[in-house]
C-alpha cells in the first residue's frame, strides 16, 4: 500500500510501486485532466505538481510519491481561477486543447518561481511543453496577462 495525497485528499494505493504516477491518477484515482502524451516526459501532457515542482507523471513511479503532496490540473485552484487559467481563457490558448493541462501546471510553477517573465525566461521555462497546435505566442501572451493578474492581487494563486 501506498499512501499519496492527491489535492488535498489522502489515497491508500494497492498497485505497483513502479506503476507510474499518471496511471495511478487516471486509472485508479479517476482524474482525467492530466493527459498522456509520449510517455517518456518529452511533451508535457502529463505534467503534476509534486510538493509545489512540475512533474512528469508519466515516468515518476508510484514509490516516489509514497507520503507527498501532489497536485493536478483538477486541484490547481478551487474554481478554475487561478491566474493561469483565467488568462488561458482570456487569451483563447487552446486549439485543441490536449496539452493544455501539463502547460497550465508548467506555467503555474514557472510564475511562483518567476512572477515577472520576460519572453526569453517564459520560453525557457516552457521549453519542455509540446504544443502540436503551435499556440506557442498565444500560451507566451497567456503567460504575461496571468503574471500581470498576479502582481495586480487578482485570483487565486
Amino acid at each position: 500500500m501506498t499512501n499519496i495525497t492527491v489535492n488535498g485528499k489522502q489515497h491508500q494505493i494497492d498497485a505497483d510501486p513502479n506503476m507510474p504516477l499518471l496511471w495511478v491518477i487516471r486509472d485508479i484515482i479517476g482524474l482525467t485532466g492530466t493527459k498522456y502524451g509520449c510517455g517518456v516526459a518529452q511533451c508535457g501532457a502529463c505534467v503534476v505538481h509534486l510538493n509545489g515542482e512540475a512533474v512528469r507523471s508519466c515516468v515518476t513511479k508510484l514509490s516516489r510519491v509514497q507520503a507527498q503532496q501532489v497536485v493536478t490540473i483538477e486541484g490547481l485552484s478551487a474554481n478554475n481561477d487561478h491566474p493561469v487559467q483565467l488568462a488561458w481563457n482570456e487569451e483563447q490558448v487552446p486549439q485543441c486543447g490536449y496539452c493544455h493541462s501539463g502547460q497550465i501546471m508548467s506555467a503555474a510553477v514557472l510564475l511562483r518561481e518567476n512572477p515577472n517573465p520576460n519572453d526569453a525566461d517564459i520560453d525557457a521555462g516552457m521549453a519542455g511543453n509540446i504544443c502540436r497546435c503551435g499556440t506557442y505566442q498565444r500560451i507566451r501572451k497567456a503567460i504575461h496577462s496571468a503574471a500581470e493578474m498576479q502582481r495586480k492581487g487578482g485570483a487565486s494563486k
